[in-house]
């Protein structure tokens, strides 16, 4: 029995090898297979990748959350403070800030270039403000914390703008049904690539096969070395499309990291994690593998001596 394993392992090897010896003797050729592969699976690998850093740094999107509680013309300065002490204590508010009627007239002076209107009004017509930054960005849960904060009795009115995050969230999930359907396409495109080039292959054998059943060579024998090209062809594929990523994530990097750090964050930016990586390299292989049997069942069959 371990013999019998041995041997097989064996002629598995050398098969294997022999398999690859064939395509490097024909490196224009196998190269235009391998780039043609490699292309098809770069753009859903790059998809995966780009959808990963935006759920990743969308995580991080709770201090851009904020809830503007307008306090009543009759609570003073004193109370708003009180108020925004009191508000920082809760466990569902990571920061409050107060700003005062006057701290917001100097801020629309300076900000919104119509500073002769507010000095030529006699009362200050904004109200003093606490801008409150909660934990959970999850809508539901920001909403019933709005809805609270609104029956405060020092709050004239709550306001919360949740129109971004939901934006952000379809976004994200459009984009992960769009990066599915893209692998689909793109691994049907590979298996069509694969399984042609192994037609030919064993159109061009079609001489040396017929001899080979003729002496009695069964036809998963015969797939054998047909079966190993197309997981060549589909390893090296998948090599390239991780090489290429790679070089894309490394010109890339240096403009993300400057055009993120303009809006405060420090997200570093990172590409295909080792998992993902032997993913990529693994799902190639068994494309490949998998585009060399259909063609194989489909091709070697009809080849019978005569």
């Amino acid at each position: 029995m371990g013999g019998n394993l041995l041997s097989l392992w064996q002629s598995h090897r050398q098969i294997a090898r022999q398999s690859l010896e064939k395509l490097l003797k024909t490196p224009v050729a196998t190269a235009m297979t391998v780039a043609v592969i490699g292309i098809a699976l770069l753009l859903p690998a790059g998809l995966f990748v780009a959808m990963d850093n935006v759920r990743n740094l969308s995580s991080g999107f709770n201090s851009f959350t904020q809830i503007t509680l307008y306090l009543r013309d009759e609570v003073s300065q004193a109370e708003g403070e009180a108020l925004h002490g009191q508000l920082l204590t809760r466990d569902n508010i990571a920061e409050s800030r107060y700003i005062s009627a006057a701290q917001a007239a100097e801020d629309f002076q300076a900000y919104s270039g119509l500073g002769d209107v507010i000095s030529q009004l006699e009362e200050n017509p904004l109200p003093a403000v606490i801008v409150l930054t909660p934990v959970s960005i999850a809508s539901d849960e920001v909403a019933l914390l709005l809805g609270e904060l609104a029956t405060l009795p020092e709050v004239e009115s709550a306001q919360l703008d949740l129109e971004w995050i939901e934006r952000l969230q379809r976004f994200l999930q459009l984009s992960e049904r769009a990066a599915i359907a893209l692998m689909l396409i793109f691994s049907l495109a590979v298996l069509f690539v694969v399984g042609n080039t192994i037609r030919l292959a064993i159109e061009s054998r079609r001489a040396e096969i017929v001899v080979v059943k003729l002496v009695g060579g069964t036809d998963a024998y015969v797939a054998r070395p047909f079966l190993y090209t197309g997981t060549w062809y589909g390893l090296a594929g998948g090599l390239l499309a991780w090489l290429l990523l790679g070089l894309i994530m490394l010109t890339l990097h240096r403009p993300v990291i400057e055009l993120l750090a303009l809006y405060d964050s420090q997200y570093n930016v990172h590409g295909l994690t080792l998992l993902s990586s032997l993913a990529l390299l693994g799902g190639a292989a068994l494309l490949g593998w998998l585009g060399a049997w259909i063609s194989v069942r489909q091709h070697l069959a009809a080849i019978e001596p005569r």
